[in-house]
C-alpha cells in the first residue's frame, strides 16, 4: 500500500484561489478527465482526507468516492456521513484503521496542506504528486506554510499534461 496525495497548485503556490476555491476551477480548462484524476483515483482501493475536504461530497448529486474505502480526519462526524466512513480525530489513529481496513491497494490522500503534512509527519506519505496548472492565483492558500522544511522530497516523474499543465510526483524521505 502506498498513499499517495495528487493535488493542483498554481503556478506561484497556492492550492486555492482567494475565494477559497481549488486552484484548478480557476483553470478555463480544467477537467478531471484532461488532468487524470479519475484514472487516478481508480488506481486506488482507498481515499483519506481532511473533514473540510469532505463536507461538499455529502451534498454532492453523486457520491465521489464510488466504491472505495473513505478516511476523514475530523474533529467529528459531520451530519449525513454515510456510516461506512471511517472519521477519526487523531491522525496516528486514523493511519491505523486504514491500514488495518487496506485490501492491498494504493490510498488517495485528498484534502490540503495541514492534512497531507499531519500524515507526512507520521511517514505514511509516500508520494506528493502535484500538477501545476498554468494559472496564477495572487492568492489563497499556499502549499508550503503547512509543509516543513524538512519535506525530504525526491523528483521521481514529471511530464506535461494537456492545456498547458505539468504534474510532478516526488517520493517523500
Amino acid at each position: 500500500m502506498k498513499i499517495r496525495s495528487r493535488l493542483c497548485i498554481s503556478v506561484d503556490g497556492y492550492v486555492t484561489t482567494p475565494d477559497g476555491w481549488p486552484v484548478q476551477l480557476a483553470d478555463p480548462n480544467w477537467s478531471p478527465e484532461a488532468y487524470g484524476f479519475r484514472e487516478f483515483q481508480a488506481s486506488c482501493d482507498a481515499v483519506l482526507m481532511g473533514r473540510t475536504t469532505f463536507e461538499p461530497a455529502l451534498a454532492a448529486e453523486r457520491w465521489p468516492w464510488g466504491d472505495l474505502d473513505v478516511f476523514v480526519l475530523g474533529s467529528h462526524r459531520p451530519a449525513g456521513t454515510p456510516d461506512q466512513v471511517v472519521v477519526e480525530d487523531d491522525p496516528a489513529r486514523l493511519l491505523a484503521k486504514l491500514r488495518e481496513a487496506n485490501r492491498g491497494g494504493d490510498v488517495h490522500l485528498v484534502g490540503g496542506p495541514r492534512t497531507i503534512e499531519a500524515f507526512r509527519q507520521l511517514g505514511a506519505l509516500d508520494l506528493l504528486g502535484l500538477i501545476v496548472v498554468p494559472i496564477l492565483a495572487g492568492g489563497g492558500m499556499q502549499l508550503t506554510p503547512a509543509l516543513s522544511t524538512d519535506a525530504g522530497l525526491t523528483l521521481e516523474t514529471g511530464e506535461s499534461l494537456p492545456n498547458g499543465a505539468v504534474e510532478l510526483v516526488y517520493a517523500c524521505a
